[in-house]
């Protein structure tokens, strides 16, 4: 069985933007990963009184960044083009967003230190994923959401308005609006 269907002459780049199955190890996807690691590491190289350089240098990697919004570095990113981040927000140190699919953050949301937000997927059956391909999935946070500490979140996963999310927590599923999630997986201890 072929991955790639006959007549379907698109690009991986393509492929990945598309949100179907890909190799990462393309040229086209490494020249747009090495340019965004550039930034990245100009970025991450900024002192905390080079505040205007940190906006130019966001307003470079990232898809879009609101108003009075801070991302404290170290920030690792895949594309960073794929994030696009609300006003007020918050981000903590050691910031890893991989956005081979789009990652879309709201306003006023807060995301404590060690933060994962993982969009890439990799096929079960041992074959494809021997040959290198891979997908991914959106993630979505909406306002005034709370991430704490070390939570790591899912590919394809939607936390919704309000929400925290307890330090530490793997939220592997959807999230309601006005709820408190704890655990690994992350489950609903309490409405807000």
């Amino acid at each position: 069985m072929s991955i790639i269907e006959p007549g379907d002459d698109r690009t991986m780049y393509q492929r990945m933007l598309d949100g179907d199955l890909y190799i990462a190890d393309d040229p086209q996807i490494g020249e747009s990963v090495a340019k965004t690691q550039d930034l990245q590491q100009a970025y991450n190289a900024t002192t905390a009184r080079q505040g205007p350089l940190r906006t130019l240098i966001l307003d470079d990697l990232l898809g879009s960044v609101g108003a009075d919004t801070e991302f404290r570095p170290p920030i690792y990113v895949d594309l960073g083009k794929n994030i696009t981040v609300g006003a007020r927000c918050f981000t903590n140190f050691n910031l890893t967003a991989l956005d081979v699919a789009p990652i879309t953050i709201g306003d006023d949301v807060l995301i404590g230190p060690n933060v994962q937000l993982l969009t890439p997927t990799h096929p079960v059956e041992p074959g494809p994923r021997r040959d290198k391909w891979e997908a991914a999935k959106p993630i979505t946070i909406h306002d005034n959401v709370w991430l704490g500490g070390g939570v790591i979140v899912c590919p394809g996963v939607t936390i919704g308005e309000n929400s925290v999310v307890g330090a530490g927590s793997v939220v592997t599923k959807d999230v309601p609006a006005n709820v408190v999630v704890v655990g690994n997986p992350a489950r609903v201890v309490r409405e807000i």
